[in-house]
C-alpha cells in the first residue's frame, strides 16, 4: 500500500514538473489577484475668490468708463394722490451714453415697502451700476444726495403708519387738498449741495453702508414695478434725455407719474435754456405751456386755475334821449 502511493505521488511530482517546464498550469491551480485601481476623489467645486476692489466688474455687470453727470436740480412734482411714493431721477447708461431717467410719483407694489432708489459705485476702474428696488427698509445708494428726503442716508420724506403712507411736508411737495396724510418734520441738510452722481473714486462721495443698511440690503426685495420699467425705457428712447443732448440739464427732469413726460405736471431741470427746454418738448409734442415751472404753479392744487389779467367789464353809454317834435 505504501508503496502504491509512493509512486502515485512520485507520477504527480513528474507530471507537475513536465506541465511547470512547459509554462501551463491548470485552470484549477491559477489564482490571480487584481491589483488594485486607483480612483481619484471628485474634485471640489469651484468657488470663485471675491473679486478685489481693484478687478473689473463681471461682464453681465452695466458699466461705464466715464464718471455720469452731475444730478440735475429741479422741482418736485405734486403727489397726485395717496398711496404714491417718490423715486428719485437718476443717470442710466445705454450704448449712446448716459440719458437722465425723471425723478417720478409711483404706486408701491405693496403695503410697507419703501424705495432703494439706484446709484453708480466706482470698482476696478468702471462706474457700475447698482438698481434700485422695493423692501422693508432703505438700503445703500451710494451716500448720494437725491433730496426730497433721500439725503444719502434713509428716507425722511414719510413712513408707512399702518396701511396707510404719511408724507412729510417739509422735504416733499404735497398737496393738502388732494393728500390728507401728513406730518411737518425738520430734516438736517435737506437742501442738495453736492450735485455728485456716484460713489467712489475721485470726486465720488466716500460713503459705507452702514449696520443698518447692511441688515436691509439682505432682507428680500421687490423689483421695480412694470410702471418703473416701462418709465426707464421711454426715457431710454427719447434721444432729448441723453446727456450729449442736453448737456446735463433735461428738459423734463421729472414727472407726476410713470411715463408721463408730456403731463402737465412734468419739470424740466434749472439753468435750462429757453430755447432748449422748447425744443425738446417740441421732440416730444408738448407745448410749453403744458409745463409750469414756477414754484407757484408747482403747488397750486389741482383743477385751480392763475387768476387771468382781465379788465373790468365796462358799462354800455345809454343812448341819448330822443327830443319831442316841435
Amino acid at each position: 500500500m505504501k508503496r502504491s502511493r509512493t509512486r502515485t505521488a512520485a507520477r504527480l511530482s513528474r507530471m507537475l514538473l513536465i506541465i511547470a517546464a512547459a509554462g501551463v498550469l491548470p485552470v484549477a491551480c491559477v489564482v490571480r489577484v487584481a491589483e488594485p485601481v486607483y480612483v481619484p476623489p471628485p474634485a471640489p467645486a469651484y468657488v470663485p475668490p471675491p473679486a478685489p476692489a481693484d478687478e473689473a466688474p463681471p461682464a453681465d455687470v452695466v458699466s461705464a468708463d466715464e464718471a455720469p453727470p452731475p444730478l440735475p436740480v429741479y422741482d418736485q412734482p405734486p403727489c397726485p394722490s395717496d398711496g404714491y411714493l417718490w423715486t428719485p431721477g437718476y443717470w442710466a447708461w445705454a450704448p449712446g451714453g448716459y440719458y437722465w431717467v425723471p425723478g417720478t410719483w409711483v404706486q408701491p407694489p405693496g403695503f410697507g415697502l419703501l424705495w432703494t432708489p439706484a446709484y453708480w459705485g466706482f470698482v476696478g476702474g468702471a462706474y457700475v451700476f447698482h438698481a434700485g428696488y422695493w423692501g422693508p427698509h432703505v438700503g445703500f445708494y451710494g451716500g448720494i444726495n437725491y433730496g426730497f428726503g433721500y439725503v444719502g442716508v434713509g428716507f425722511a420724506g414719510g413712513r408707512w403708519v399702518g396701511n396707510s403712507f404719511a408724507y412729510n411736508r417739509s422735504v416733499t411737495n404735497i398737496n393738502v387738498t388732494v393728500v390728507h396724510n401728513t406730518y411737518n418734520e425738520t430734516v438736517v441738510n435737506n437742501v442738495t449741495i453736492n450735485k455728485v452722481s456716484y460713489n467712489g473714486g475721485a470726486g465720488g462721495t466716500a460713503a459705507v453702508p452702514t449696520p443698518q443698511e447692511r441688515q436691509a440690503m439682505q432682507e428680500p426685495h421687490v423689483a421695480p414695478t412694470a410702471l418703473q420699467q416701462q418709465h426707464v425705457q421711454q426715457a431710454a428712447h427719447n434721444p432729448a434725455l441723453f446727456a450729449r443732448a442736453n448737456g446735463g440739464h433735461p428738459a423734463i427732469a421729472a414727472t407726476p407719474r410713470p411715463g408721463a413726460f408730456q403731463a402737465p405736471g412734468a419739470v424740466a431741470s434749472r439753468g435750462t435754456s429757453p430755447a432748449l427746454i422748447q425744443q425738446q418738448r417740441q421732440q416730444q409734442g408738448v407745448s410749453q405751456q403744458s409745463h409750469p415751472r414756477s414754484a407757484y404753479t408747482a403747488n397750486r392744487p389741482q383743477g385751480q386755475q392763475p387768476a387771468k389779467n382781465l379788465k373790468p367789464k365796462q358799462k354800455p353809454k345809454p343812448k341819448p334821449k330822443s327830443q319831442p317834435p316841435v
